[in-house]
C-alpha cells in the first residue's frame, strides 16, 4: 500500500461515508412533511415513531463522516469545522434538536407540547439536508480560506487555516449554486422519505399522500439537481500537478468523467435505480420497496460525485481567496503511518455494515401501524 493509494483508498471510504449519508437523511425528509403527511395527531404519531426507528442511524453515520475527515484528512477538519464553524454549528443544533425532539414530545411534563417538538422535527428536516447540501457544494464551487502551513512555527499564533472573511461559512449561503445543489438534497431527502414512508408505515391514507408529494419532489429534485451538474460539468475546475500547484482547468469535471469512465458508468446505473424506483412506485399503487432501488441509485451517484471532486489530481475544496491554498488529498491528508494503520482498522467496516443491515431487518420485521402506537412504546 503506497502512500497515493491510502489517499485514495480514504477518500472513497470519506465519499462511502457521505453517501451513505445521504440516503440516511430520508428520516430529515420525511420529518420535514409531517404535517404533510399526517392530519391528525394519530397519523403524525405514526409519522413520527416511524423515523424514530432509523434518526440515530442518520447522527451516527453524520458523526462517523466527521470523524474520518479529522482522521483522514486533518487540514480539511481544521479548515472547514474550524473557519466555517458557524455553518456546521448551526447544522450540528438542528441534529440535537432533532435528538431532544424524539425524546421529550410525549413526556410527562412537557410544557411546550408535543406540537412544539413536532415543529422542531420539521426545522431539522429542512435546516439539515440544505445546510449539509449547501456544505458539500464548496467541493465544487469553493469556500473562502487562506492555510499557510508556515505558521505552525509562529509560537504566538500558530494556526496553519483561517477563514478569510468574518462570516465563518455562512458566506456559503450567498453563492447561487451552493443554495441549489442544497435545495437539490433537500428535494431527494423528501424523496427518499415519502419512500421510506410507504415502505415502513402501513396506512393506505398516508401511503397516497406519500405518493402524491413523491411526484412534486422528484420533479423540484430533477429540476434541481440537474442545473447544478450542468453548471459543474459545462463549468471549469480546480486541477493540481506532480508539484501541488493548483491551475483552473475548464471542463475539469467532464474530463474526470470521461478518465474515470467506470464512475460515469456507475453514475448511470445509480440514475437508473433511482428513477425505476421512483416510476415503479408512482405507477404501480401495490408497490412498496422504491426505497431500496432508489436509496442504492443515490448512494451509487453521490458516491462517484464525490470521487470526482477529491480523485484525478482534483482540488477537492478550492480556495476563492488564495488558489494555492486549495485542500487535495495530497496536501491535506494524514501521515503514511496514520493512514496505513487506520487502513488495517478499516478491515472491520464490512462486519459493522452488516450488523446495521441486521439490526434495520430486526426492526422493521413488521410495518409499524396504529395498532403498534396505541399498545406500545411509542414516541
Amino acid at each position: 500500500m503506497t502512500y497515493d493509494f491510502l489517499q485514495h483508498y480514504w477518500w472513497f471510504l470519506v465519499s462511502l461515508l457521505g453517501a451513505l449519508l445521504v440516503f440516511l437523511m430520508f428520516v430529515q425528509g420525511a420529518n420535514s412533511m409531517i404535517f404533510q403527511l399526517g392530519r391528525t395527531k394519530e397519523e403524525r404519531r405514526l409519522l413520527i415513531n416511524s423515523t424514530g426507528r432509523k434518526w440515530e442511524l442518520t447522527f451516527t453515520t453524520l458523526v462517523t463522516f466527521g470523524g474520518a475527515f479529522f482522521a483522514s484528512f486533518p487540514l480539511f477538519y481544521s479548515t472547514s469545522f474550524g473557519g466555517a464553524y458557524w455553518l456546521w454549528m448551526i447544522i450540528l443544533f438542528s441534529f440535537v434538536l432533532q435528538a431532544v425532539s424524539y425524546e421529550f414530545q410525549n413526556k410527562l411534563g412537557n410544557l411546550l407540547g408535543a406540537k412544539t417538538f413536532q415543529v422542531f422535527l420539521v426545522i431539522n428536516g429542512i435546516l439539515g439536508p440544505v445546510l449539509l447540501g449547501g456544505a458539500v457544494a464548496t467541493f465544487f464551487m469553493g469556500s473562502n480560506f487562506v492555510v499557510d502551513k508556515t505558521n505552525i512555527m509562529q509560537m504566538a499564533q500558530p494556526v496553519i487555516s483561517r477563514w478569510a472573511n468574518a462570516s465563518h461559512g455562512l458566506d456559503a449561503l450567498l453563492d447561487i449554486w451552493n443554495v441549489v445543489f442544497g435545495l437539490a438534497v433537500f428535494f431527494l431527502a423528501r424523496v427518499l422519505g415519502t419512500l421510506y414512508i410507504i415502505n415502513n408505515v402501513n396506512d393506505e391514507i398516508i401511503r397516497s399522500r406519500a405518493r402524491v408529494q413523491l411526484i412534486g419532489n422528484t420533479v423540484m429534485f430533477l429540476l434541481l439537481f440537474l442545473a447544478f451538474l450542468f453548471k459543474v460539468v459545462l463549468g471549469y475546475g480546480y486541477a493540481y500537478d506532480d508539484n501541488g500547484t493548483i491551475s483552473i482547468v475548464d471542463h475539469k469535471y467532464l474530463n474526470n468523467l470521461i478518465d474515470m469512465w467506470y464512475l460515469t458508468v456507475i453514475i448511470l446505473i445509480g440514475v437508473v435505480l433511482l428513477l425505476y424506483g421512483i416510476i415503479k412506485t408512482i405507477m404501480n399503487k401495490t408497490y412498496i420497496r422504491g426505497i431500496w432501488p432508489v436509496g442504492i441509485g443515490v448512494v451509487l451517484v453521490v458516491l462517484c460525485l464525490l470521487l470526482c471532486a477529491g480523485w484525478n489530481h482534483t482540488a477537492y475544496y478550492p480556495s476563492n481567496e488564495d488558489l494555492q491554498s486549495s485542500l487535495t488529498i495530497a496536501n491535506s491528508c494524514s501521515s503514511e503511518f496514520t493512514l496505513r494503520t487506520m487502513a488495517y482498522v478499516s478491515i472491520f467496516i464490512p462486519f459493522v455494515l452488516a450488523y446495521i443491515v441486521y439490526a434495520w431487518r430486526a426492526i422493521d420485521k413488521k410495518e409499524i401501524d396504529k395498532e403498534e402506537i396505541a399498545q406500545g412504546d411509542a414516541y
